[in-house]
């Protein structure tokens, strides 16, 4: 007999064109069986969840994510990014797979409870000889029930080379490239329904030599997985391109082959006309990061004119030292008053935000077949927000209401059909032990650095 869930009586935004007042989803083996109006056809022995009063969307796709700085939240709290990178690498260069086990515990849970249903963590710092952190962020993640995306970073440009972070955090050209493909082979599911991806992310353009990058697409393109690293991120950032590369970060990534429909970039705040242009017609994805560059002063992405060309957009909250305990669901929120604060009301709408927050997410990571709307067929990655409580009762429309004010209260998150939260609690994990996690990586990290 297979498995059975039914919602009904919710809102639905299907993301990809539908939309029901009154609707109802049927979920059938992990899948999306059935969405449309009104109440759903009687089906016998199925699970039935009252959605009235509930807003029902994709779940939410995180596209940029540093799960390991859960652990230093709140340093450096008036730095530029490279200030504070610079003081963070004093602490990050002690990490180790318990403390990344930990932090990721701590991370996915706190994402899962703002709606997300799946996350790329974009992590580079591996210390020699401090155990296999790819295989305890994998577990970890595995634990809380929601989709890793595995951004296997690398960086082989220390302060010696002219890099920022300190020379025990990186890693050799051959070593990174080994330690990257090795990871692809361990933990990449293709699967239609993986629980967890790999993906080959150099860190940045001032972190890794130009081989790295060359030698990175080419793995990734062999092992058939897709690209990321961030880009364009600060003023300070164009001008060391343009002083020691002669070109802007977006044409250094297409002089080393770094654009694409199988690359996607954190943040890309600073970028040119022509800039938006060869993304957009290349089909490179943004990962547009409001709060974090905000947070360190970076200056403010030109989503408008990214969307306006035709860009792939999604969203993502970075790490949680550059905008602590931020909501993947608030992001939207970010996204919109970021846009407007540039381009006024018409710049960014409601739904525009949702669509970044899915299905824009989605084909950021190459998974829009999969995920990120309300469709047949489609996984069941679902997110039912509570909008009838105080306040958001006198706001009409669901998706405003969601949207353009505080975050509502998560009724109810399914990964692949499986209940991951449940009224506003995590049924995977428990957040009382994944916050006691999160604590203990945090004071494992101080006090090494205060001893």
């Amino acid at each position: 007999m297979s498995d059975v869930t039914v919602i009904e009586g919710a809102h639905v935004v299907t993301v990809d064109g539908g939309e029901y007042a009154e609707g109802h989803i049927v979920v059938r083996d992990g899948r999306i069986g059935a969405v449309g109006a009104g109440p759903a056809p009687e089906i016998p022995g199925a699970q039935k969840v009252d959605g009235r009063g509930c807003l029902a969307t994709p779940g939410l796709v995180n596209t940029h994510n540093h799960l390991y700085q859960w652990a230093t939240q709140g340093l450096f709290a008036d730095g530029t990014l490279f200030e504070w990178l610079v003081g963070s690498y004093e602490i990050w260069h002690r990490l180790d797979a318990e403390v990344v086990g930990n932090t990721t515990s701590a991370g996915m849970s706190h994402l899962a409870l703002s709606g997300c249903t799946t996350a790329s963590d974009h992590h580079y710092i591996f210390p020699s000889g401090r155990g296999d952190i790819v295989a305890a962020e994998v577990a970890a993640a595995r634990e809380v029930g929601i989709r890793l995306d595995l951004a296997r970073g690398s960086m082989d440009r220390g302060h010696s080379s002219g890099g920022l972070p300190p020379d025990s955090v990186v890693e050799s050209l051959d070593e990174a490239l080994r330690a990257t493909g090795a990871a692809i082979d361990t933990h990449h599911d293709a699967s239609f329904d993986a629980m967890t991806r790999v993906s080959v992310a150099p860190c940045s353009p001032f972190s890794v030599s130009r081989e790295l990058m060359v030698g990175a697409a080419e793995l990734a393109r062999a092992k058939g997985v897709r690209l990321h690293t961030h880009l364009a991120e600060t003023l300070d950032e164009e001008e060391k391109c343009l002083a020691e590369f002669g070109c802007t970060p977006v044409e250094y990534a297409e002089k080393l082959g770094w654009l694409g429909e199988d690359v996607w970039f954190a943040h890309a705040v600073h970028l040119s006309d022509a800039a938006i242009a060869r993304i957009a017609a290349t089909g490179t994805g943004i990962a547009h990061c409001p709060t974090s560059n905000a947070r360190l002063g970076a200056g403010i992405c030109r989503t408008t004119e990214l969307l306006e060309a035709g860009a792939h957009v999604g969203l993502g909250v970075d790490g949680p030292a550059s905008s602590e305990l931020t909501p993947l669901a608030g992001e939207m929120h970010q996204a919109l008053l970021m846009a407007r604060a540039r381009k006024g009301p018409q710049a960014l709408s409601a739904r525009q935000a949702l669509h970044m927050a899915t299905l824009g997410g989605a084909r950021v990571l190459g998974r829009d077949a999969e995920l990120g709307s309300l469709t047949v067929g489609k996984l069941a990655d679902i997110a039912l927000w509570r909008v009838d409580g105080f306040g958001y009762d006198v706001i009409d429309d669901p998706v405003v209401a969601t949207v353009f004010g505080p975050t509502p209260p998560l009724e109810r998150l399914l990964v692949g059909g499986r209940t991951v939260v449940d009224r506003g609690e995590l049924r995977t994990l428990s957040a009382d032990t994944a916050a006691a996690r999160g604590r203990a990586a945090h004071r494992a990290l101080l006090q090494e650095v205060n001893r």
